[in-house]
């Protein structure tokens, strides 16, 4: 009896999972690629240290991925499945989550699997990204969080305060390895903080529990955050080879903690703000389709079926939307998964009510067609039908658009960066100074440091330049063309590969545009 009760609590989660992992593998990435995800793929399988906020968690849980992976594939490859994998359980936990909110397990499985094959959520998927998991720990989080709330409340059998609060104290471990991921997680402290006020109102007074969960969650994120120094070269014998800034100092490792390097990327989320609603209006459109529409209603109806969690929900999805439209830099539409799964949840119960109309409504009009009234008996058996109906009508416009979907997230012929690296790397002879930047440097640090390859190549980076104090590009190509070491160059195309072209004689070796390989002949007269 109890395995078969486990069965029916674990099994839905666990097909969901199963079936977004079959939907998205053959999209996957294959390899190493530019940008982050060519650092992550890097930095993960060598226990190194990441580009502001440094993603210790991240990090940990991709060098243990990546360890119980390896019979798949490369480790770029490995990094990869890694997000697949991190979607895969944030749509298992979102089918439990949903089922907790509404009652249905229908309506939990569409909750995840919609979550699932929301274009957003299914192109991340496909690369190696901090993104992903970021997306299953709030999940996870809003899971326990609810468990919580039913134990405190007395909604869950056989639940008492000692249970509850050991459920809480989880919660703020998950916060801690959360905020270790992303700094979105601080986000939700707010959010959190009046989730438990709601839920419980006297905590304030249990001061040593309350200091205990803070504990918990401060003291896992400093946990995790150890890695940096500690990869960073505070100890020399633990360093990695790949290792972003200066970590192990005390000044440098809170410059990459508080992204002190992207300060001067936040503004006002207010300006404009005519302009940013009919963003965020295409953007939901763009990844939630007709189910965008009934997001107003969708959020009133939690707020009166599940008040608390739409304390919790509302508040994050109102501060990660403000900052989110406050914040400009790089691929900005992977803030919004958290936003997603929220929608997602709070279109379930929507589908719950509307299911519990018709349900009555169905069983009404059965009994009148036979002389009789409605029971509860006939409700209880008509209301799962009306879900079921409703759940395949929540997955319809994802159904309906999948090969588009899966065109769309389908990164399985993006070779551009492998085959990138096997032409510069041919054209670049031995020992070698490659004055390189962010996009081109990562795949150069995997090709060098995860595949072994090339290592006589000197790769100056932009943070190369600023942590060994080299100057800009042209002094560095100065430098080393004065010690007599063949110097090559790959630099964003425009300003600044034509203020080399100003001053160097150069001719191009290999590639074109931004990933164009330059070989630096000398200074030009001119310019001495």
């Amino acid at each position: 009896m109890v395995s078969r009760r486990i069965l029916e609590v674990a099994a839905p989660p666990l097909v969901v999972a199963a079936l977004v992992i079959v939907n998205a593998w053959t999209g996957l990435m294959p390899g190493v690629g530019f940008w982050d995800t060519g650092e992550f793929q890097t930095v993960l399988p060598l226990l190194g240290t990441a580009h502001p906020t440094g993603y210790p968690t991240y990090v940990l849980v991709g060098f243990i991925a990546n360890i119980l992976l390896t019979p798949i594939g490369e480790p770029a490859f490995r990094i990869t499945v890694l997000s697949l994998l991190a979607v895969a359980t944030a749509a298992g936990v979102t089918v439990l989550l949903g089922r907790r909110l509404t009652g249905s397990t229908v309506l939990g499985i569409a909750a995840g699997s919609g979550l699932a094959l929301t274009p957003l959520a299914w192109t991340n998927a496909t690369r190696a990204d901090p993104h992903t998991i970021h997306l299953a720990f709030v999940a996870i989080l809003l899971y326990i969080l609810v468990r919580w709330e039913d134990a405190r409340r007395g909604l869950e059998p056989g639940a008492d305060a000692n249970r509850a609060d050991r459920r809480l104290l989880l919660a703020a471990a998950v916060f801690g390895l959360a905020a270790g991921n992303h700094s979105l997680a601080l986000l939700l402290i707010p959010a959190i903080g009046l989730f438990v006020l709601a839920v419980e109102p006297s905590i304030w007074r249990r001061g040593r529990f309350v200091l205990a969960c803070l504990g918990v969650a401060f003291g896992t994120m400093a946990l995790v955050y150890l890695e940096l120094p500690l990869r960073g070269g505070l100890i020399p014998a633990t360093a990695a080879p790949v290792v972003y800034g200066r970590p192990a100092t005390w000044d440098g490792f809170w410059y990459i903690a508080l992204a002190e390097q992207f300060r001067g990327s936040l503004g006002n989320p207010f300006a404009d703000l005519p302009a940013k609603l009919g963003q965020l209006a295409t953007f939901a459109n763009l990844h939630l389709g007709p189910l965008a529409l009934l997001l107003p209603a969708a959020a009133l109806v939690t707020a009166r079926r599940a008040p608390r969690f739409m304390v919790l929900t509302g508040v994050a999805f109102a501060i990660t939307v403000l900052f989110n439209k406050a914040y400009a830099n790089a691929d900005i539409d992977r803030y919004y998964l958290g936003p997603v799964l929220w929608a997602w949840t709070w279109i379930a119960v929507l589908a719950a009510e509307v299911a519990a109309l018709a349900g009555w409504l169905g069983a009404d009009l059965a009994a009148r067609t036979r002389g009789l009234r409605a029971d509860e008996q006939l409700v209880a058996r008509a209301t799962p039908i009306a879900a079921l109906a409703l759940a395949a009508l929540l997955l319809l416009p994802s159904l309906g658009d999948l090969d588009a979907r899966r065109r769309g997230a389908d990164r399985s012929g993006d070779t551009s960066a492998q085959r990138w690296l096997d032409e510069a790397l041919a054209a670049i002879p031995q020992n070698a100074v490659l004055v390189s930047w962010w996009s081109t440097s990562t795949p150069l640090w995997y090709a060098q440091h995860v595949q072994g390859v090339r290592p006589d190549i000197f790769v100056v980076d932009d943070r190369t330049m600023l942590d060994l104090g080299l100057g800009r590009a042209p002094q560095v190509i100065e430098r080393y063309l004065a010690e007599g070491r063949p110097v090559y160059a790959i630099r964003l195309a425009g300003p600044d590969t034509e203020e080399l072209l100003a001053r160097f004689a150069m001719t191009k070796v290999a590639s074109d545009g931004n990933t164009a390989v330059w070989a630096v002949q000398g200074v030009l007269a001119a310019a001495q």
